[in-house]
């Protein structure tokens, strides 16, 4: 059997070994949705007569370890629809989800001894004796809505990580305790960088530290973009029907968007929240009479955009409603796709790079709800093959049937973050369809009227999640060019705040982000407060620094201090690091 195999059976498995401690433990009465296996463990959906508390853990695990222990046999039926239903008569999940089965379906359920059964599909294990030697720790609790419905039953959701192994489990505990280290949730409030608001679910407020991480990011986008012939615009957040009836938004995406009624009761007098910025985009294309000589017709923006996500989706800059999508579309002929891509792909190595972020290539094919002509759909899908086959030869990257986007296929990109966890960021959209749909035209150099293919194409995705995901990779602590405040200024005493002042004026010239503490107390507590917002670099000036025009600096995270640095030394240093967007701290100045 396979690794992949092997942890799925024996999850799914232990699955089953969960609920039935739970039943054993919280009586008959007790309600069991479903029970897959995931990434790293598994979890079960239960209604229960009152809370599970981690106090709970521990009986509920040695419950589990004793049913493994009476090594019962696992049975494996077939069964009727109306068997099912009355093996489940008492259990109103199993009975809604036997119902659901269309006529003709193989039901199947599974015993674990005599008195628990299960409807499951499989496999399982033949006999509880081959879980013995597995490793298993119950990980937490949390609400889950039945079948991911807010207005569907409120059930208690048990996750159990689990390995095959006591080492496998006590790494991945290790990791957890990482992770938790490194949790933008709460790294983000502690450090002033953001903050959310029950009047605004899943809408992030960006505090003034966060602000200024945030523009940084944007700026250093803002840059690289330039180089490479963008232009950037910025477009109404609000756009009527119409529009995204065009777009085809209205038809595949309407149930995602805020939609505000207009004066009259008819739909077409409606308005949206942008869920995204392509119509926009379009609408610049067409203010003004193309030629062949526009193409590739780049147009980037970085508008807030708006999602509906249900309630218990939402986590932290990691899902949200309100965002801002590094959102880039060009218009071009079909004989510029290959270069254009190309160009994008170095774009997106270039960004990635800077943060020393690694990222992979898939291709997500037409999905069941795509729109158009699937002759069109066929020739985009080959384009993008051809291109991801010489970018990295055939069979090197993973193909996504049915995971395109509606108007287009796509080519994802997946990066890894600090944790190992892999994101899906930046993204390339090849659409023949909304240029159609919105009758898009050049003036070709035959002297025809043509119509250009369209790129959509991000690469943060959203802003808000790539925020979260630097957060967490840096604990907080941003490199230099990406910390809300590069400097922090300490003066010993009162006397040396004017000092303090020349310091802090000659660094904001030189467009350092810098603040300062002038308030008469203990220097050491104003220290610990820069230290603990995680400024890359502490100054400290007293008598000594004001006579000889220098500065002492303690470099962040580490002891020792630089004493006698020259100012100006100080300020390159800096200006150093800002331009070329360094990952290291200068440690060094003289």
């Amino acid at each position: 059997m396979e690794k992949e195999e092997f942890l799925a059976v024996y999850r799914h498995s232990l699955a089953h070994i969960l609920a039935k401690a739970v039943i054993e433990i919280f009586g008959k009465e007790t309600q069991y949705a479903i029970g897959p296996q995931i990434e790293n463990g598994l979890y079960y959906d239960f209604v229960l007569p009152r809370p599970v508390t981690t106090d709970d853990f521990k009986t509920i695990e040695d419950k589990m370890h004793e049913i493994i222990r009476r090594k019962e046999d696992w049975t494996r039926k077939e069964v009727t629809k109306q068997e099912a239903l009355e093996i489940f008569k008492d259990q109103k999940f199993k009975t809604e989800l036997i119902n659901d089965l269309p006529e003709g379906e193989t039901i199947t359920v599974y015993y674990t001894g005599d008195d628990y059964v299960d409807l499951c599909r499989g496999p399982h294990v033949s006999n509880s004796k081959e879980l013995m030697n597995t490793a298993f720790e119950i990980r937490s609790v949390s609400g889950a809505y039945w079948r991911g419905d807010e207005k569907r039953d409120q059930l208690q959701r048990i996750y159990v990580s689990a390995f095959p192994d006591k080492q496998q489990l006590k790494d991945y505990k290790k990791l957890l305790r990482e992770a938790a280290e490194r949790d933008h949730k709460k790294l983000g409030p502690q450090l002033g960088l953001f903050m959310f608001h029950e009047t605004a679910p899943g809408m992030p407020y960006w505090l003034p530290r966060g602000w200024k991480s945030y523009n940084a990011l944007l700026d250093f986008w803002r840059g690289i973009h330039e180089d490479h012939g963008y232009m950037e615009i910025s477009a109404p957040i609000i756009n009527n029907q119409k529009m995204w009836a065009t777009s085809g938004h209205w038809g595949h995406y309407k149930e995602n968007m805020f939609i505000i009624p207009g004066v009259k009761e008819d739909e077409s007098d409606y308005y949206a929240a942008k869920p995204m910025n392509c119509p926009n985009a379009i609408m610049f294309y067409k203010n003004d009479t193309r030629s062949y000589r526009d193409l590739p017709f780049r147009v980037s923006q970085v508008d807030v955009i708006h999602r509906k996500e249900k309630s218990g989706e939402l986590n932290g800059l990691f899902r949200v409603q309100e965002f801002r999508q590094d959102d880039a579309h060009i218009l071009l002929t079909e004989d510029q796709i290959a270069d254009e891509i190309a160009d994008i792909m170095n774009i997106a190595s270039e960004i990635y790079g800077t943060f020393g972020l690694t990222y992979r290539a898939e291709l997500s094919t037409r999905p069941d709800d795509y729109m158009g002509d699937i002759k069109v759909w066929d020739k985009a899908e080959a384009e993008l093959k051809d291109i991801l086959n010489n970018l990295y030869g055939e069979g090197n990257y993973e193909i996504n049937e049915g995971d395109g986007a509606f108007y287009g296929p796509k080519i994802d990109l997946q990066m890894k973050d600090a944790l190992g966890r892999e994101w899906q960021m930046g993204t390339i959209q090849l659409d023949f369809q909304l240029p159609l749909n919105f009758d898009l035209k050049y003036a070709a150099q035959d002297g025809t009227v043509k119509q250009p293919v369209m790129i959509h194409r991000a690469i943060f995705g959203s802003v808000e999640r790539f925020m979260g995901i630097l957060i967490e990779n840096y604990k907080g602590a941003f490199p230099f060019w990406l910390s809300p405040y590069q400097v922090g200024v300490v003066p010993i005493r009162a006397e040396h705040n004017d000092y303090a002042k020349e310091v802090v004026d000659t660094l904001k010239a030189a467009g350092i982000r810098v603040e300062v503490d002038y308030a008469n107390k203990n220097m050491n507590e104003k220290i610990k407060h820069f230290r603990s917002m995680k400024d890359p670099y502490t100054v400290v000036v007293g008598d000594k620094e004001k006579e000889s025009k220098t500065v002492a600096v303690t470099v962040r995270g580490q002891k020792k201090t630089l004493s006698d640095v020259p100012l100006s030394a100080f300020v390159d240093a800096c200006v150093k690091m800002d331009r070329e967007h360094s990952k290291e701290l200068i440690s060094e100045m003289e």
